[in-house]
């Protein structure tokens, strides 16, 4: 499918590019709080993390149940995380990791997989290929907070 195809490929790219990109963001930077209701940059790079753990549940439950029901609330799991704790650069060795092993997992799904439904949290139904699509789109998005590319 040719979505997938292309999702696949600017995935692979920002694993190329974005890791670079973060080890060269001071880290004053990624520690300041812009206000207490926003996250800082280790925050939003630990939500894409969790966001990766939550979709890989999802491209693989979705290939064997009738329609799961994925979702989690993000603030918990970024506040019960304490990305701002930890050390930067596993963070992003662990992101770049992370989203090289998706890259592994949705290249071998079949095609036919990618038109089973999964639910969201609103209870909306989507087929796995619009998950992945929207899974870099998402990424791509929090990306362009930490850095320019």
């Amino acid at each position: 499918m040719i979505i997938v195809t292309e999702s696949l490929e600017r995935l692979r790219h920002l694993c190329d590019i974005i890791p670079p990109l973060l080890e060269q963001i001071p880290e004053s930077d990624f520690v300041f709080q812009p206000s207490p209701q926003k996250w800082n940059k280790k925050e939003i790079l630990g939500h894409l993390i969790d966001s990766a753990a939550n979709n890989h549940q999802r491209f693989i439950r979705i290939q064997y149940e009738n329609e799961p029901i994925i979702f989690y609330n993000q603030n918990q799991w970024v506040n019960l995380s304490h990305y701002k704790d930890m050390d930067t650069h596993h963070l992003i060795k662990f992101w770049k990791l992370y989203n090289l092993h998706l890259t592994e997992l949705i290249k071998f799904i079949p095609e036919e997989n990618l038109r089973l439904n999964g639910v969201g949290g609103d209870g909306r139904k989507f087929p796995l290929h619009f998950y992945i699509q929207d899974y870099v789109t998402h990424l791509e998005h929090h990306l362009k907070q930490l850095v320019t590319y």
